[in-house]
């Protein structure tokens, strides 16, 4: 009988084995029964445990966490609220049990019930948090009536401050706990899926290249499998050791992996993803789909099963309707009122430059802005002021390899430029541009105008305003390579949000006060 494989391959097969004496699929009726599609499994448990188990420890974390949080917002309402116990006179008893039991208990089986201690959403992304916002709106709804139906008068201030309180109790918590989780990931390597990459070498290295990207998010690739032989490896330095024609199985074994990611092509080979799947069952381990698809936010992306095919649905990029008029309101609003509340450092700032070197104490250059529209960017002088005719003599120095000109220990920077650039004061004047309606608070950087006429994928980053924040000031700043820095001006444009925004402003502050990548 052939063997069936967990290999995205197709086995060798024999004419001589089949009834009509006729060549066949290994995967079709044999003579000789072959191993069952599939695995019977109990209602109550799992035939096997998953080999990845970080999520188990994590999970009983966060439930003492969540429930800590709602013991303690009941007993600061307790404490601070004068007739928290109204509706409960002379029951005390019955009071505590409810307040220090039944709802805290109550909140944890809400959360369970939205999912939020599903692994899937633990760890990564914004999902775990919109459910236990969605679990707080069930909560005050479940509060409500059942103090209508029992006909109790509850205060309505103590139920807003308890379930407020634990809301923002929890969310803290769990943001805690996932921070903690994530110095795990990067720094051991602990609390992490152990991948095995399934597909061409070019679509495997693709994977690679972007689940490296983010030690946090818990991905660490192992081995790849190549479904093209090992010929198509050949002269290629590959990061991790290459596989080919071998038991996936028998793989996962040897290497210590817990998760198949299966890439590109090799999902959309009819019937054989399904058959892979089957063959995982019970044993474990993990099944995830890489598409030919990247750089796109999931926001973005549904899956529309449509007669059993999942179809992959992409949104166009939302780059008008209320979240962009939200967006230009918040930026001029925050510009006004911040330009305002720093004009004392800004003066202290214009003074020093004035101190260290005799010249103007604003820089303007000609930058390229929203459609293509040039305008002149203001920021802090840092350099002394023959720096454009310096530049020639510079340029081979270059540490960058696109349009900007950035170079380590720049000579033409006296020594106050270089306090304001490590921690980015020196963009302050910005705020000017974002109150012109010219830039925005969040956004790709503003490149120079003379640099360059923005043809191909990089024009496309001119579909919105140019920020004094962006991905590329989180995600590395000058360390960044050009292309790098263009993927991330991209991915913003495609996926931007106004959610997405306040996360960059968020991760800005721990950024400048790293000094990372600033010079």
């Amino acid at each position: 009988m052939s063997e069936v494989t967990t290999s995205l391959q197709r086995p060798a097969t024999s004419p001589s084995k089949s009834r009509s004496g006729m060549p066949y699929d290994s995967f079709e009726w044999q003579q000789e029964p072959p191993p069952s599609n599939g695995v019977p499994r109990s209602v109550w448990t799992r035939s096997h445990r998953r080999l990845s188990r970080w999520h188990r420890p994590y999970t009983a974390i966060l439930i003492v966490l969540d429930l800590l949080s709602a013991v303690l917002a009941s007993a600061l309402a307790v404490t601070f609220i004068e007739k928290a116990d109204s509706g409960f006179q002379g029951e005390e008893a019955k009071f505590y049990a409810v307040a220090f039991a039944a709802l805290p208990l109550g909140w944890l089986a809400v959360l369970w019930g939205h999912g939020s201690y599903d692994r899937r959403y633990l760890g990564l992304g914004s999902e775990e948090f919109k459910r236990v916002v969605r679990a707080f709106v069930t909560v005050v709804a479940s509060v409500s009536l059942l103090a209508f139906g029992t006909k109790t008068e509850l205060s309505r201030v103590t139920i807003a401050y308890v379930t407020t309180a634990s809301l923002i109790f929890i969310l803290f918590g769990r943001y805690s706990a996932r921070q903690i989780l994530h110095v795990a990931r990067r720094k051991t390597g602990h609390g992490a899926h152990r991948m095995i990459l399934m597909g061409t070498l070019p679509e495997a290295l693709e994977v690679y290249t972007a689940v490296t990207r983010s030690p946090a998010a818990g991905l660490i690739p192992v081995a790849i499998h190549v479904t093209d032989g090992f010929a198509a490896t050949r002269g290629i330095e590959t990061p991790v050791p290459v596989y080919a024609a071998r038991d996936v199985l028998t793989l996962v074994r040897e290497v210590g992996a817990d998760t198949i990611a299966v890439c590109g092509s090799a999902s959309a080979e009819p019937g054989e993803l399904r058959r892979l799947a089957w063959q995982l069952e019970g044993t474990g381990v993990d099944l995830v789909v890489a598409p030919q698809l990247t750089d796109i936010a999931g926001p973005r992306v549904h899956i529309r099963p449509i007669e059993g095919l999942p179809l992959l649905h992409v949104e166009e990029p939302t780059l008008s309707g209320p979240g962009w008029l939200a967006k230009n309101l918040l930026d001029r609003v925050a510009a006004f009122f911040g330009l305002l509340a720093l004009a004392p450092v800004l003066a202290m700032i214009a003074l020093g430059i004035r101190m260290s070197d005799p010249g103007p104490v604003f820089f303007r250059q000609p930058r390229v802005g929203h459609e293509g529209r040039t305008f002149w960017v203001w920021k802090f002088r840092t350099m002394y002021v023959d720096a454009e005719e310096r530049k020639a003599s510079l340029e081979e120095l270059n540490d960058s390899d696109g349009m900007l000109f950035k170079m380590k220990n720049d000579p033409r920077i006296f020594s106050f430029g270089n306090k304001l650039r490590a921690t980015s004061l020196d963009e302050l004047p910005q705020l000017i541009n974002v109150l012109k309606g010219e830039m925005s608070l969040v956004g790709p950087r503003p490149l120079p105008a003379d640099d360059g006429d923005y043809l191909g994928d990089v024009r496309r980053r001119l579909l919105v305003r140019p920020g004094i924040t962006g991905l590329w000031q989180v995600s590395g700043r000058s360390d960044l390579s050009w292309d790098e820095s263009v993927r991330l001006d991209l991915y913003y444009v495609d996926n931007w949000s106004l959610t997405y925004d306040l996360s960059i402003l968020w991760r800005t502050i721990g950024v400048v006060l790293k000094r990372k990548g600033a010079y």
